[in-house]
């Protein structure tokens, strides 16, 4: 007969001591990455061996439990994270082996040749919608190589999309983040939605400045700041309007569609003094002719078959339907025989652990359809789509090593109740805790890679610790979600992703090196943002909101 365990935080019966020990996987991971420089790959292995110590030496986790942990992580980890992965790729490497990608660059030279505004429209809009359509490593992998075939340095591209990701995170995957902070809090989804739309829009219209001060310098960031207001405000307000009035599914794919439209009608009515390139690129030659509509659908058929098939993948009805022939089984020896403990929760709970094989239901296995479908459109033979699958299979096997071993380690964080650990420290922070709550949630994307595993990880303590401490559990839940956001950029899952895409296998952790000052500065700007709503404007949370 299983028997049942239930999590301690505090093993070592010492709060510090405790605290380090939880840390050890998240510590051997960054020293790897980033001190060591190891590949990715390697460096997910050694944490996953840490992580896999600590939990059976230090927190006493049975070893039938570590073992269904870890193979829970590993079935989540390959369809929805790295298969995504590898079907965006492959659309891609269709594109590109078509030559239709050539047609693509000049369509998006036809809006604007300047590379600042081409990263505002790519990384920033468009990863947008794709965010929000399906997330997962879809929008880093399809913007990235996007812009490698533009011509943008790797190391440079790879920063940029993971930057311009973080705007939509907290609504992306049809709003999956606000709909887990409403599972593990049973507060209602409006006030979360609304609040999410407070926070992130005043962190977003900084996001344009930011992503194209990465790219050049300050008084070539400032030339162009006109469109780079445009495109914030743009996005704020429609994520802002959408959020609060019509609910959080779609804000980020609306958000970005709208941010597209309205820069496309921008950059018509405005252009930059001069254009900015790269010195040394080629000059810019104009098409002698117009490439015509039909030749620029033609071209974009492969992406455009992708969008539509992670945003059909990702509603309600066809969602459902696909998931008929899903394989999910209660994970043995796991399943609602971990109990979570206070307090972390009001009371103890029993978690779920199932395995869920959703072969057909996984928005990869139609990014993968929608290639084999657009191939013979774009001109390849669906033997040549073929033979582009399997070397885009092979080329990307360490990425998804890396990532399911990844998975291992967030799995075993939870479920040994080393993630509560950590978090748990920073709730005596008191009066600060705005702040610090809202990086706890910066800590769990940075551990499970989504902001929905973040909040399913901290939504429910966050509301416990807003009680005690007399703050508003809304504000505090959509801190956790608001903070995440901004921990996407330094995910092993995310690093490994865009490293992929860009040809930078093995560079993850001079990447993590320079995305950590970003990463943890715009995290710390939505904890001051958090702050400000906690103490100066609380009458701004909402409470008992609806939409329209």
């Amino acid at each position: 007969m299983n028997q049942i365990w239930q999590q301690n935080f505090n093993p070592l019966n010492n709060t510090v001591l405790s605290t380090i020990a939880a840390a050890i996987p998240v510590t051997t991971l960054f020293f790897f990455l980033a001190v060591r420089r190891t590949p990715a790959w390697r460096a997910a292995l050694y944490a996953f061996a840490a992580a896999l110590g600590v939990a059976l030496v230090v927190f006493r986790m049975p070893p039938i439990m570590a073992a269904g942990a870890v193979a829970d992580g590993l079935v989540f980890g390959w369809f929805r994270i790295a298969w995504i992965m590898f079907a965006s790729v492959f659309v891609y490497d269709i594109s590109v082996e078509s030559g239709q990608f050539e047609i693509i660059k000049k369509s998006i030279s036809g809006i604007s040749w300047d590379r600042r505004l081409q990263v505002l429209l790519i990384a920033f809009a468009f990863g947008s919608l794709l965010e929000g359509a399906g997330g997962g490593g879809a929008p880093v992998a399809v913007c990235g190589a996007m812009m490698i075939g533009l011509g943008f340095p790797p190391m440079q591209t790879a920063l940029i999309c993971l930057i311009g990701n973080s705007a939509p995170v907290a609504f992306g995957g049809l709003g999956n983040p606000v709909r887990t902070l409403v599972a593990v809090t049973g507060l209602p989804e409006a006030d979360f939605s609304a609040m999410l739309g407070r926070i992130l829009p005043l962190a977003v219209l900084a996001i344009p400045f930011w992503l194209v001060r990465v790219l050049s310098k300050t008084r070539d960031t400032l030339a162009v700041w006109p469109a780079l207001a445009a495109c914030g405000l743009s996005f704020a307000s429609i994520q802002f309007f959408w959020s609060n009035y019509m609910g959080p599914t779609l804000a980020s794919v609306v958000a970005g569609i709208g941010t597209l439209l309205a820069m496309a009608v921008f950059l018509k009515l405005w252009r930059p003094g001069q254009v900015w390139r790269y010195p040394g690129e080629p000059p810019i030659q104009e098409s002698p002719e117009a490439l015509g509509a039909g030749r620029i659908l033609r071209a974009w058929s492969p992406f455009i078959l992708l969008t539509a098939s992670v945003v059909l993948w990702g509603l309600k009805p066809v969602a459902s339907a696909l998931d008929t022939v899903s394989w999910k089984h209660p994970v043995p020896g796991l399943h609602h025989l971990v109990y979570r403990m206070p307090p972390v929760t009001t009371a103890p709970r029993a978690e779920e652990a199932l395995f869920d094989v959703s072969w057909l239901a996984t928005p990869g296995t139609g990014v993968v359809i929608a290639g084999f479908v657009v191939a013979p459109l774009v001109g390849l033979s669906l033997r040549k789509a073929w033979r582009v699958f399997c070397q885009c299979l092979w080329r990307l096997r360490l990425s998804m090593v890396a990532i399911m071993a990844m998975l291992g380690v967030g799995y075993l964080t939870r479920y040994c109740g080393m993630d509560a650990t950590m978090g748990m420290a920073m709730s005596h922070t008191g009066k600060l805790f705005p702040f610090f709550g809202t990086l706890i949630g910066w800590l769990g994307v940075a551990l499970s890679g989504t902001d929905a595993g973040s909040n399913a990880l901290f939504g429910s303590f966050q509301m416990v610790t807003a009680n005690r401490l007399g703050l508003s559990p809304i504000l505090m839940g959509a801190a956790n979600s608001a903070g995440g956001v901004m921990g996407k950029m330094i995910a092993a899952q995310s690093l490994v992703i865009v490293c992929a895409v860009t040809g930078q296998e093995g560079k993850e952790g001079l990447l993590f090196r320079k995305i950590l000052i970003h990463s943890l500065l715009l995290a710390i700007l939505v904890g001051l943002l958090v702050s400000m709503f906690a103490y100066v404007f609380p009458g701004a949370i909402p409470s008992g909101h609806r939409y329209w």
